[in-house]
């Protein structure tokens, strides 16, 4: 094992490594938010495709994101956990941290695949995909191939943060955005040239999944800061327990998201068939692929959101283990005026170019009420992402100062009791509207529970540096 060579995360201009962190881990996370985002807008632009290749596409994407929700976990968890031993001078934790986190990166990675392929019609119908019968076989099609992709993806998903933890974000970053382009090259080859249609699309996706584990291979074999030894990849209870603790609020960030899309697609599902226009047969998938576009726009943000609160998180974990709680307060206070800035550009851009951004997926091969659904979704379903994005990164940097209840509990209050529980009673009062009507409510009532832990940390950092 090297020396430990952080020591600059204590001294150095806290502005100049949030941008060194940070940045490599927005683009990391951007790029990785591309590989759905990619895959709808070229099927969205298939005329063979179109509105049910992108309702299919929404169908299947909360089962992508339970499995980035475990692989989040573990390696979110492991970032916490090296930053938080090195900065304590802990170097042999931190490498059995790393050396455990890879074997429980596969382990998860095979079984969940096996699971999903096991069981396919059950989770696509549980996520609304019987919403008519062409959407439920474009369902099929691209949740099968993607499931055979499963471990690949997890284990550079969960690498990712690891590879962070080693100081080596630009790596980190470099992996993930090979394995996008690999991506962004063969979807409109395998979907226009081949017509392979929704297999096509997702074949294109775990290749680049593919490109991006072999990277993350490779590094593990020439980490800088963590010499991993074979004794380091011995399970031990204790470290697995704390590793995962750490992650728990990376986990049910992630989760409970599932949670709440589950909801939102059932409701979709459901109000739509009750609609004037969206209970006739050709429109019915309108809605829940509309709301998928929409998610995907928000990810692009959260993708900014989370990118620079997790890029932070070495150096919050080694400030908080060398106790230096006034650089910990400093960092937080930029962080929050930094993502309110992103959130109000995000707010600018949906509530003045909706109709610009539809357009992206395929508008022009749609029907009018495509386009009329969307802008309305746009304009009512994220016009409180301003408080969307100061409560992400709350939940992170909570989660990275070692405050996994606090953290976990503001997670679980946004996507469980708000996410889940106002998508399925808003409808009931207005319809499809209601659907909508959910996300800005959940985001403004856990924005008050946000500001009253964020005042909290504040006086209890203050007191720690009197």
């Amino acid at each position: 094992m090297e020396q430990n060579n952080q020591s600059y995360l204590a001294t150095g201009n806290i502005g100049a490594l949030m941008r060194k962190y940070a940045v490599p881990c927005i683009i990391s996370l951007l790029v990785g938010a591309l590989y759905n985002i990619v895959d709808q807008i070229f099927i969205a632009n298939a005329t063979y495709l179109g509105s049910y290749g992108n309702a299919a596409n929404t169908v299947v994407f909360p089962l992508t994101v339970i499995a980035l929700a475990i692989a989040v976990m573990i390696g979110d968890g492991c970032c916490a956990f090296v930053s938080l031993s090195l900065g304590r001078n802990e170097e042999e934790n931190a490498k059995r941290s790393v050396g455990n986190s890879v074997l429980l990166a596969v382990v998860t990675s095979v079984v969940l695949s096996a699971c999903y392929l096991i069981f396919s019609d059950q989770l696509i119908a549980m996520f609304g995909g019987t919403v008519n019968e062409e959407t439920f076989h474009h369902s099929s099609e691209y949740f099968f191939w993607i499931s055979l992709g499963i471990p690949f993806y997890m284990f550079g998903q969960a690498m990712n943060p690891v590879i962070r933890a080693d100081g080596n974000p630009k790596f980190a970053m470099i992996s993930t955005l090979a394995g996008a382009v690999t991506n962004i090259i063969l979807d409109p080859i395998m979907i226009f040239i081949f017509r392979w249609g929704m297999m096509g699309a997702a074949v294109a996706t775990v290749i680049g999944q593919i490109v991006t584990a072999v990277l993350a291979v490779w590094y593990l074999m020439h980490m800088k800061t963590i010499n991993l030894e074979t004794h380091d990849f011995r399970l031990e209870a204790g470290i697995v327990r704390r590793t995962l603790v750490l992650g728990i609020c990376s986990f049910l960030s992630q989760i409970s998201l599932v949670a709440a899309m589950a909801a939102i697609n059932n409701m979709i599902r459901k109000y739509s068939a009750l609609d004037a226009v969206f209970g006739q047969e050709q429109y019915t998938q309108i809605p829940m692929a509309v709301v998928g576009i929409v998610m995907k726009f928000f990810q692009i943000v959260i993708s900014i959101v989370v990118g620079m609160a997790a890029g932070c998180i070495p150096i919050v974990g080694y400030n908080m283990g060398a106790n230096l709680k006034e650089r910990v307060k400093k960092l937080f206070t930029k962080l929050l005026i930094s993502e309110a800035c992103v959130g109000a550009v995000a707010l600018i851009i949906v509530e003045v170019f909706p109709r610009q951004l539809i357009a992206i997926f395929g508008a022009a091969n749609e029907s009018v009420y495509y386009t009329d659904f969307a802008v309305r979704a746009f304009r009512i379903y994220l016009c409180m992402i301003i408080f969307a994005c100061i409560n992400k990164a709350a939940f992170i940097f909570l989660q990275a100062m070692g405050k996994a209840v606090a953290s976990t509990a503001l997670s679980m209050l946004r996507e469980i009791v708000f996410g889940v529980g106002f998508a399925l009673l808003l409808p009931v009062y207005f319809g499809l509207d209601g659907v909508l009507y959910s996300m800005p409510v959940s985001d403004l009532l856990t924005l008050i529970a946000s500001v009253i832990i964020i005042a909290g940390t504040y006086r209890q950092l203050l007191r720690r540096t009197a």
